[in-house]
């Protein structure tokens, strides 16, 4: 695995600390925290707030991806999420990231100064993505997904779904060191493959990249917990401390200073460290 990830003109030490990532969805339908940041100046004091406490990716979505989400067109996409990511970066310095499986919202997005493309489809909803990200330098994150959940054996299927991401990025002259990956937690997934999959966390790093986790406020622990979204916190902190217990880097988290706490505590007794 690469030694360090360069998003933006920040270098990540893979391996050496968690890493933060900080949600801010400018959708008026996410299911967390939908219509809470469409307008800019709100935004950005989401912004100012994470990174008090302790963020060091900022990702922005500009459509919600939850189980049923109405799909809007690329022009609007563009609009929520390039207004956004032009003002953070003209008022802050920190790596940004867009949350877009669209090459459309993505060539935008890096024009407007987004740092990484975080991809739930992983590349494979369209080839250009990649040779957008390759072109441009950008970082990515490649997500595993499907557009059907029926696997044959599921924990090495998902290492070859995402091995196929991998392969696409490569292959288009995405450099190593400019990818991670993700499980894909919630994605064509059922139930108990979700607690598989967080329980096999560690078979990812056989494919020798970093590897994000985002189970935020997910229906997985609304399931083990019977709780709604406002009120699974503490399952999404006790995913986060056992992602990084299996080797995870990256936690894309909406509670920023809860799981940074909770991460550099566990990162503490796992290093034996101050």
């Amino acid at each position: 695995m690469t030694e360090y990830m360069r998003i933006g003109m920040r270098e990540f030490a893979i391996g050496k600390k968690p890493y933060i990532m900080g949600i801010l969805n400018v959708t008026p339908d996410s299911f967390s925290d939908g219509g809470k940041y469409t307008d800019i100046e709100k935004a950005l004091k989401q912004v100012k707030q994470m990174m008090d406490e302790g963020v060091d990716i900022i990702d922005v979505g500009g459509e919600s991806t939850r189980p049923g989400h109405t799909p809007i067109s690329i022009a609007e996409e563009i609009e929520r999420t390039c207004f956004v990511i032009e003002a953070i970066k003209e008022n802050y310095n920190i790596p940004v990231s867009l949350d877009t499986y669209k090459w459309q919202v993505a060539q935008a997005g890096i024009l407007a100064g987004a740092d990484m493309i975080n991809d739930i489809w992983g590349f494979k909803q369209s080839k250009k993505m990649a040779t957008i990200v390759a072109e441009s330098g950008v970082a990515c994150c490649l997500m595993h997904n499907r557009s059907f959940d029926s696997y044959d054996d599921f924990i090495p299927d998902v290492v070859n779904d995402l091995s196929d991401s991998i392969s696409i990025a490569l292959d288009a002259g995405v450099s190593r060191d400019k990818i991670m990956i993700d499980p894909g937690i919630g994605f064509a997934k059922e139930h108990r493959e979700n607690l598989k999959l967080m329980n096999n966390l560690d078979k990812l790093l056989e494919l020798d990249f970093p590897v994000l986790l985002g189970t935020s406020r997910k229906s997985m622990i609304g399931n083990v917990l019977n709780l709604p979204v406002e009120e699974r916190e503490e399952g999404t902190i006790a995913t986060s401390v056992m992602g990084l217990m299996k080797g995870c880097s990256f936690f894309r988290v909406h509670n920023v200073k809860a799981n940074y706490r909770a991460l550099s505590m566990a990162w503490a007794i796992l290093n034996e460290e101050k």
